[in-house]
């Protein structure tokens, strides 16, 4: 018996969430007594999964799957669950994995968890904890199936270490004809994603225009965090839509989440709501964010950022 994951890569590269869903697996199988089989498609290295855990790596190799194809992609990790006898798969949450997750759970007649937490109960049936209504609450799920699929929310288990000797082996399943192709994906370069982020530094229209965004920049870049805004400044084009967080945007599940020049309006605050940390900057001593922040700093952003971030630089500085 196995727990299987898909640990996802970007451009080869193993992505941060990989070595979430082994760290999270590899914990699951203290208890169990299995063993971690993690499915890679493209990538390169895979042998550092063997720090988190991981026991056996399944490579595919496969020129025609550097698109994510999301037929293809499923058909690989259903014909790897079958070969190792995996009674749970473990994925992220990634927006490619949100696609694979029901067809797998179909196909499998699995059981599928999404947006976990925390790790199964197993004493009284199979029962997780879940993000639910758009991270607002809680809510605990028991999975019947003998087969079962989880969705690990971003940043919720964080990474744990766990060394281990991992075999590599290659695997080429054969793959039914596709009806889907992708012809072309764009992507923003150079910049951290907010789906990954640890780190979030998000401004609204307290910044008064697109000119101003620089200090947003820099502080995200001292910080390592990516950039994000709310609705209103996307809408107005100050900001592209990829990086709109909120209800109607992207969701955000980081450790520490800053805003800066936002009101707090509810669609924005049920997407960040699951974030661990989150701090306000805003002038408006009134505004609705500082109800759910954790930390509040009621002052001109104009005045506050430039200061925090020369105050992180001088830290990191003497840090080195």
């Amino acid at each position: 018996m196995s727990i299987l994951i898909y640990a996802e890569s970007e451009n080869k590269k193993l992505k941060k969430v990989a070595y979430e869903v082994a760290s999270y697996a590899a914990s699951i199988a203290e208890k169990t007594q299995d063993d971690v089989v993690a499915v890679t498609i493209n990538a390169e290295n895979t042998d550092s999964l063997g720090q988190y855990g991981v026991n056996k790596v399944l490579n595919v190799q496969n020129e025609s799957l550097d698109k994510f194809n999301v037929e293809s992609y499923s058909e690989i990790l259903t014909k790897a669950v079958r070969e190792t006898n995996a009674d749970i798969v473990v994925l992220s949450q990634s927006d490619n994995a949100k696609y694979i997750a029901p067809l797998l759970s179909v196909v499998l007649k699995a059981g599928y968890a999404s947006n976990v937490v925390e790790l199964p109960e197993t004493e009284n049936g199979f029962q997780v904890k879940r993000n639910v209504f758009t991270n607002k609450a809680f809510g605990m799920a028991e999975v019947t199936t003998d087969k079962k699929i989880i969705g690990l929310s971003s940043n919720a288990f964080g990474l744990h270490e766990k060394e281990t000797n991992v075999e590599t082996v290659d695997f080429s399943p054969e793959l039914s004809d596709t009806k889907i192709e992708v012809k072309s994906v764009d992507k923003n370069k150079d910049k951290v994603s907010i789906a990954d982020a640890e780190i979030v530094v998000s401004g609204g229209r307290g910044l008064k225009g697109p000119e101003n965004w620089g200090m947003i920049e820099e502080l995200a870049e001292v910080l390592g965090a990516a950039t994000a805004c709310s609705k209103p400044v996307s809408d107005m084009g100050w900001r592209p839509h990829s990086e709109h967080v909120g209800q109607t945007g992207k969701p955000v599940v980081a450790n520490l989440y800053i805003a800066i020049g936002i009101s707090g309006a509810i669609q924005h605050l049920a997407g960040i709501n699951a974030s661990k940390t989150k701090v306000v900057i805003n002038i408006d001593e009134e505004a609705p964010f500082f109800k759910v922040a954790d930390y509040g700093i009621v002052g001109d952003a104009f005045e506050v950022v430039p200061r925090l971030t020369e105050k992180l630089k001088e830290f990191k500085a003497n840090n080195a």
